[in-house]
């Protein structure tokens, strides 16, 4: 990979599915290389995939298969800017709707375990509002949610 700094993502054996999903799933997103171990190593044999490059929305990683040892927590996520809210409810979806799980205030949890923050771009706006009781209206507002409505939050917003 050409980056200096890339996120390096574990993985139990399916770091080449889950690529291959983001790939499929984000825009700008791609499976670049796949890599074989050239011996055996403690969750695999020879010539089993035991790193796979890939791009998810431009962000470089590298996913390995060290094996069950770790598991991904919500200590990491990948925080997703959308523009609409059929972008966010696509994206929200495929994730869920691919052995995933929904949680709150926009996160969810992919079946392999990593944690992603759809966020309409309007939802980190609000928030952030320089009015700051319209800014707590639109928090009080995402804190009900599981996926963001977006029409809620600029309900919110309005007041």
């Amino acid at each position: 990979m050409a980056s200096k700094n890339t996120i390096c993502l574990w993985y139990d054996g399916t770091a080449l599915e889950a690529a291959k999903f983001y790939a499929d799933t984000f825009p700008d997103s791609s499976v670049d290389a796949v890599h074989h171990a050239p011996g055996d190593f403690p969750s695999g044999k020879e010539g089993h995939v035991l790193t796979v490059e890939f791009t998810v929305m431009g962000t470089p990683c590298v996913g390995l298969n060290g094996g069950p040892q770790f598991k991904h927590s919500e200590a990491f996520s990948f925080q997703v800017a959308t523009d609409d809210q059929a972008e966010t409810d696509r994206l929200w979806n495929a994730i869920v709707d691919n052995g995933g799980q929904a949680s709150a205030c926009g996160w969810c949890k992919d079946k392999w375990g990593l944690s992603w923050q759809i966020s309409p771009r309007i939802l980190l706006d609000a928030v952030t509002n320089p009015d700051r009781a319209a800014a707590k209206r639109a928090f009080d507002a995402m804190m009900t949610m599981g996926k963001i409505d977006i029409a809620k939050i600029e309900a919110a917003l309005r007041g």
